[in-house]
């Protein structure tokens, strides 16, 4: 069978034909007491941007996967690329069609070149001798990351690169060595792990790539992101398309109703601080790591943001906060003072946090989700010296329910949850405390559309209970939906000020964040 399948579409009176490069029907795949794709119908266009979007388990994983060759789908589909049968769920069927992925850990070995990292898997360019031409090297790798917008040190160790450019790096990787041509570039969660300004970046390179023909299947949680790149939506929930859309057609609550399957509401437009309290957290004079001498303080039941670049004191706050890191200055709970350093009399003074990177310092691995929950507090469930394992079961198991966690039971290790409810335990074993401060970092980061809007409902609520909350965070849409009031720090000090009355939202943040210190405070 051999057939070009073309769309027409009609826009503002021109008619549009446009080719279609891989046309996916009737495809499902099962796994034993699963079916994880079901029937599904996908085509992606000649130098578009597509979105594939979808909470955890949706299916988005298992059609990569099957599109990477790893998995094999069930019978009876029908895939083409561009008119031709395609092997769909061959690894060689896929790379021999130009189709390329590049994963959201890169893959990059750190410790050597962009020239290196380019030819690994490809081999050298090799001249009298078998001796590796290194200018030749150079000069390709070097045209390669021009190509896509990055003028780059390609002979420097990729460790020492911005997180842009080392995703540029994994790009051009991706797209060399082939002699029919890139078709398919699938980017899986590519920007997770970077601030606005490198997000710019890569969508600037994104773009050169969709010029030369080549069609972008892009995988994010951020939608904020699919609103800014993307020409088309799909949405995937529980193993099937509940549609395909041009994005211009749709808005964030549109399309978040199409990947939950129920519309979402805002609780923090409409909640109001009491400013005659006396502050819940006082910080003053703090300096610490990337901090210079930052004062604030938050009332009861009000939310701050902190948000700032890379290297500006964002990212070490909480740490510092809570007594992780070194830090002079006072930080007081209640009118008391915390001793810097000591993170477990913070803990007993009623401050919980939950950290950034949840796999190195917050979840413990190979225990169990209750031990995970409960271990923040193990003396509540004791009696005398003797510890209840059945009272924390019960007490794990209410939580479980109260963040709605998706596990199998409260004994199964937490690494076989995904991560967002991952996240959801870290919640608990925070939550559970009932904190007078919260200190979040990162708090949704990685977690699909459904588990962040729970999450933020449980800080909704966290406020509603009169805790002090402070959320740092580079996903200023996130900021704008949780927080009162939301502070801009620029190296290690804070440059502006948005609140609520003045119109905060995530525009007005980016806005600040790219103006550093170079806009008037907002008020």
């Amino acid at each position: 069978m051999m057939y070009a399948l073309r769309r027409t579409s009609h826009d503002g009176g021109e008619t549009t034909t446009v080719a279609t490069t891989l046309h996916i029907h009737s495809l499902s795949k099962t796994f034993p007491g699963q079916v994880a794709l079901n029937d599904v119908a996908l085509d992606i266009e000649e130098g578009e941007v597509h979105a594939l979007v979808g909470q955890n388990g949706s299916g988005k994983s298992t059609l990569i996967k099957i599109l990477a060759g790893f998995h094999q789908p069930d019978a009876n589909f029908v895939v083409t690329m561009r008119g031709h049968d395609f092997a769909m769920g061959s690894a060689v069927a896929a790379h021999e069609a130009g189709i390329r992925f590049v994963h959201q850990d890169l893959g990059l070995v750190e410790a050597v070149s962009t020239v290196e990292n380019l030819a690994l898997g490809f081999g050298y360019d090799t001249g009298f001798g078998n001796r590796i031409n290194w200018a030749a090297e150079t000069k390709r790798a070097k045209q390669a990351l021009l190509d896509l917008g990055f003028d780059i040190n390609v002979r420097a160790p990729v460790a020492t690169l911005g997180a842009a450019a080392r995703t540029g790096v994994a790009i051009a990787r991706a797209l060399q060595d082939t002699k029919e041509g890139i078709s398919i570039l699938v980017l899986d969660e590519p920007t997770a792990s970077l601030p606005g300004a490198d997000v710019d970046t890569l969508f600037e390179a994104v773009r050169r790539l969709t010029k030369r023909g080549i069609s972008v299947v892009f995988v994010s949680h951020h939608l904020e992101e699919v609103f800014d790149i993307t020409d088309r939506v799909t949405v995937l929930r529980d193993g099937k398309v509940v549609g395909t859309k041009a994005t211009k057609d749709l808005n964030m609550d549109s399309l978040i109703e199409m990947i939950v399957g129920r519309g979402v509401t805002s609780v923090a437009a409409n909640r109001t601080v009491d400013a005659s309290l006396a502050p819940r957290l006082q910080v003053q004079g703090l300096v610490g790591a990337g901090i210079n001498g930052v004062s604030f303080s938050v009332q009861p039941g009000e939310v701050l943001g902190i948000v700032g670049l890379t290297g500006s004191g964002r990212d070490t706050m909480v740490g510092t906060l809570a007594g992780a890191l070194t830090r002079q200055g006072s930080v007081l709970i209640d009118g008391e003072e915390l001793k810097g350093g000591d993170p477990r009399e913070s803990l007993t003074k009623g401050l919980s946090f939950v950290p950034v990177d949840r796999l190195r310092n917050g979840i413990l691995a190979l225990m169990s989700v209750r031990a995970n929950i409960t271990i923040s507090n193990v003396e509540r469930n004791a009696h005398g010296l003797r510890l209840s394992h059945k009272d924390e079961k019960a007490e794990a198991a209410e939580w479980v329910k109260k963040l709605s966690v998706v596990t199998a039971g409260t004994e199964v290790p937490v690494a076989t949850l995904s991560g967002g409810n991952q996240q959801k335990v870290m919640m608990a074993r925070s939550f559970r405390l009932n904190p007078k401060v919260l200190l979040l970092d990162e708090p949704t980061q990685g977690v699909d559309i459904g588990a962040k809007e729970e999450i933020h409902a449980f800080v909704d609520q966290a406020a509603a209970d009169g805790t002090a909350i402070v959320v740092c965070s580079t996903d200023t849409a996130e900021l704008a939906r949780v927080c009162d009031r939301v502070v801009v720090m620029y190296r290690g000090q804070i440059a502006n000020t948005l609140t609520r009355s003045s119109g905060l939202s995530a525009e007005k943040i980016d806005q600040l964040l790219l103006a550093g210190s170079s806009m008037a405070t907002a008020s």
